[in-house]
C-alpha cells in the first residue's frame, strides 16, 4: 500500500478479530488489580503476558520494573520500539495494564474477570480500561504489518489506576525509550460507540483536607445545645458557603473554562441522568451546558467526612469535624493556584468564627488539547474514514496529570488523547465492558492513523 486504504485495513482487522477477542479474554482473567501490589507476581504476569503480545506484532518489547519515590520496588512497565526508518516521525503508543478491583462481584451480572460477550458488548474488569488500549495498539500494527511507515514506540503501565507514582521518575530515567514526534495515549473514549471522538481536554485535581473546630472537648447538647453549633453542622455550613444559588462553585481564583475547540454536540440530560442512575427529583446543579459542568468548569466533591456513626451516636456536641475535598480544576488553570484559592477562601468563611485549617495534598495538573495541530487534523480524518460520521469534540472531567507532565518533558510532541471507552462502558464501575463494534473501527483509526503520521508528523 502506498497510503493505507481503510477498506483494506478493515478486512485485515476482521481477518485478525479472532486474535484481538482472544487478547481482551486473557488480559481480563489475569486479575491485574495494581491495588492488591503493583510489585506483586500477579502484576509480573499481566506485564508479561503483554509483552509477549506486543512481540507477536513486530515490537521488540521487554518487561521493567519502575522504582517507587522512596526507593522501594515499583511498579512493572512494558517497553518496547519497533523502527523502520531512522528519518521517519516516531510514534509514541501508551495504554495501561493494571485495572480498578472489583469490592463486590455480586453487583456484577456476570463474573468480572471472565470475559463475557452479550450482543455487542465485551463485559469484564479491563475490557475496556484499559485493556481495550492495549488491543488498539495490537490490532493496529498488525494491520499495518510491514506497511507501517512511522518508528513506534510503546509504553504500558502497570500503575495508572494508583496514580502513577513512579512514572515521571521512570520517563526521566528512560528518556531515549519516549522521545517522539507524537504520543498517543489510549485512554480515553467515544462519544458513542458508532461516534468517533478526540479527548479535547482533561480536568485538573487536587485534594484537601479541612478541620473544623468549636470546642476543646465534645459538650453535653442539652447543657450547651443552641448558642454552640456542632463541628458536623459548621462544617456542612462551610462547605455550603462554596456555592452560588445555582449550584455553581464558586470561590474567587478558581476558574472555568470554554469547552475546547468548541462545543459541536452538548451532552443529552437524560442520557446523563440515565448512565449516572440520578433519581427523578434530582435537578442538576449549575448553569451553562452539560458539557462545560462536566468537562471544564471546577468541580468540588467531598469524597471523606470523620464523623460520629449513627449506630451508638449519643447527646453531645461534636467538637470537631474533618473532611476531605476534591477538586477538578479548569483543563488550564494550575492546581496550586486553585488550591491556594479554595484554602484561603475556606479559612475566611469560617461559620460563627469557628477554627478552620486546611491541609493541602496532592494535585495533578489538567491538559488541553492543541486544536490546530497537525496530528490533530490527522487523527479527525482518520476517525471519520474508519467510523463514516464526522467526529464530535469530547471534553473529559476526570484527570490524568501524567500527559501535561509528558508535554514538560517533551515539549515538541503533538499529544493526541483516544481511547476504547463510550458512555455505556462503566470503567471502574460493575458490568464494565467494551462495544466490539467500536474497537474494530478504533483499531482501524489507529491504523489510519499511524500511516497519515508518517507524512505530516515530521
Amino acid at each position: 500500500m502506498a497510503a493505507a486504504d481503510a477498506q483494506v485495513i478493515r478486512e485485515r482487522v476482521e481477518a485478525d478479530w479472532p486474535r484481538i477477542v482472544q487478547l481482551l479474554g486473557r488480559k481480563v482473567a489475569l486479575r491485574s488489580i495494581s491495588a492488591e501490589g503493583i510489585d506483586g507476581e500477579h502484576m509480573r504476569r499481566s506485564a508479561d503476558f503483554v509483552a509477549e503480545e506486543l512481540r507477536k506484532v513486530g515490537v521488540q518489547a521487554r518487561v521493567v520494573q519502575s522504582a517507587n519515590p522512596d526507593g522501594t520496588p515499583g511498579a512493572f512497565e512494558v517497553v518496547g520500539s519497533r523502527e523502520v526508518d531512522p528519518q521517519a516521525p516516531t510514534v509514541l503508543l501508551y495504554a495501561h495494564h493494571d485495572v480498578q478491583p472489583v469490592p463486590d462481584a455480586g453487583q456484577w451480572d456476570t463474573d468480572p474477570f471472565t470475559a463475557t460477550e452479550r450482543a455487542d458488548r465485551l463485559y469484564g474488569r479491563g475490557s475496556a480500561d484499559d485493556g481495550g488500549g492495549i488491543a488498539i495498539h495490537s490490532g493496529a500494527l498488525q494491520a499495518l504489518g510491514d506497511d507501517l511507515k512511522v518508528n513506534i514506540k510503546v509504553f504500558i503501565e502497570g500503575e495508572e489506576e494508583m496514580g502513577s507514582p513512579s512514572f515521571i521518575p521512570f520517563i526521566e530515567a528512560h528518556r531515549d525509550e519516549f522521545e517522539s514526534d507524537v504520543i498517543i495515549v489510549a485512554d480515553s473514549g467515544n462519544w458513542a460507540p458508532d461516534v468517533p471522538s478526540l479527548t479535547t481536554s482533561l480536568r485538573g485535581n487536587l485534594d484537601l483536607d479541612v478541620t473544623v473546630k468549636v470546642l476543646e472537648h465534645p459538650v453535653h447538647s442539652g447543657q450547651f445545645g443552641g448558642p454552640i453549633l456542632d463541628a458536623n453542622t459548621l462544617a456542612a455550613m462551610l462547605i455550603a458557603s462554596m456555592y452560588d444559588r445555582n449550584g455553581d462553585l464558586a470561590v474567587p481564583g478558581v476558574k472555568a473554562d470554554r469547552p475546547i475547540g468548541g462545543l459541536q454536540h452538548d451532552l443529552d440530560e437524560a442520557q446523563v441522568r440515565a448512565d449516572a442512575g440520578i433519581v427523578d427529583s434530582y435537578r442538576l446543579a449549575g448553569s451553562g451546558s452539560l458539557a462545560e459542568r462536566l468537562w471544564t468548569k471546577p468541580s468540588a466533591s467531598i469524597i471523606g467526612f470523620d464523623a460520629h456513626p449513627v449506630d451508638g451516636s449519643f447527646n453531645v456536641i461534636a467538637d470537631t469535624a474533618r473532611f476531605r475535598i476534591s477538586l477538578r480544576t479548569a483543563p488550564t488553570q494550575e492546581p496550586g493556584e486553585a488550591m491556594k484559592a479554595l484554602g484561603d477562601f475556606l479559612i475566611s468563611h469560617a461559620p460563627f468564627g469557628a477554627q478552620v485549617s486546611v491541609e493541602p495534598l496532592d494535585t495533578g495538573q489538567g491538559w488541553a488539547m492543541d486544536a490546530a495541530s497537525t496530528a490533530v487534523k490527522d487523527a479527525q480524518e482518520a476517525m471519520e474514514e474508519a467510523f463514516g460520521v464526522a467526529p464530535v469534540n469530547k471534553g473529559e472531567g476526570g484527570s490524568i496529570p501524567f500527559i501535561p507532565e509528558l508535554k514538560r518533558i517533551f515539549p515538541g510532541a503533538q499529544v493526541l488523547v483516544t481511547g476504547p471507552e463510550d458512555p455505556q462502558t462503566n470503567a471502574h464501575s460493575p458490568n464494565e465492558s467494551i462495544s466490539l463494534s467500536g474497537l474494530r473501527k478504533n483499531i482501524v483509526t489507529e491504523a489510519l492513523l499511524l500511516d497519515k503520521l508518517a507524512f505530516s508528523a515530521r
